[in-house]
């Protein structure tokens, strides 16, 4: 009787210890499971993010957001997971006695990362160029002109056409600097129309006549 009775008691104590967040075996468990719920998450709108591109004609400002709410929900992942883990409560609550030096340093090593940041929020919010636009700048080769690719949180990625290369552009520069915008997204086909219903006006004149 009393060893049917240990294998209970074995069961019900692995079971405990596996949700347990105090427990190592349970840390790492909600560890994976905080994980896969973020890689879910991210996945998921990622999928809304591609559904809603063939639904937008400006895909600047969507391309922008996806990134944000897949980071977002990475770090909101981690920030649940470190408060119900006491181990992990315990050592921010440590790490918070010098936060005052770490945060200088941090804040000194991150300042192009936050200042390309802003100015990705910038250019979303005052769009002077879109996803397909034709731009020209000042780079380390010389004045180049591109197609914008896309706008990420730091970055800018253009296409040259020209050489057929990527070209990064962070986002600090892309606000801060002076870019020639040289062809509007769709300005080609509004012109090759115009040039269509001009000689559609000029073959009924002639027929008319």
């Amino acid at each position: 009787m009393s060893f049917p009775a240990t294998l209970d008691d074995m069961f019900h104590h692995a079971v405990s210890d596996f949700f347990d967040p105090a427990n190592p075996l349970g840390a790492v468990t909600y560890g994976v499971v905080f994980l896969f719920l973020a890689v879910f998450a991210g996945r998921v709108v990622k999928i809304l993010a591609r559904h809603g591109e063939n639904h937008l004609s400006d895909l600047t400002a969507l391309r922008f957001t996806t990134q944000l709410l897949r980071m977002l929900i990475y770090l909101i992942a981690f920030i649940i997971y470190s408060r119900m883990i006491p181990a992990l409560k315990e050592l921010g609550t440590t790490l918070l006695t010098g936060v005052s030096v770490a945060g200088v340093v941090i804040g000194i090593a991150a300042q192009s990362t936050l200042s390309n940041l802003v100015a990705g929020f910038s250019l979303v919010m005052y769009r002077p160029f879109h996803v397909g636009d034709e731009v020209q700048l000042t780079t380390p080769k010389g004045l180049t002109t591109g197609t914008v690719k896309s706008l990420s949180l730091g970055y800018t990625l253009l296409h040259d056409n020209k050489d057929d290369q990527e070209i990064i552009v962070p986002n600090s520069v892309m606000s801060s600097n002076v870019v020639i915008l040289t062809k509007a997204r769709g300005a080609k086909a509004a012109g090759t129309g115009i040039i269509q219903a001009v000689g559609q006006d000029k073959a009924a004149s002639t027929q008319g006549r």
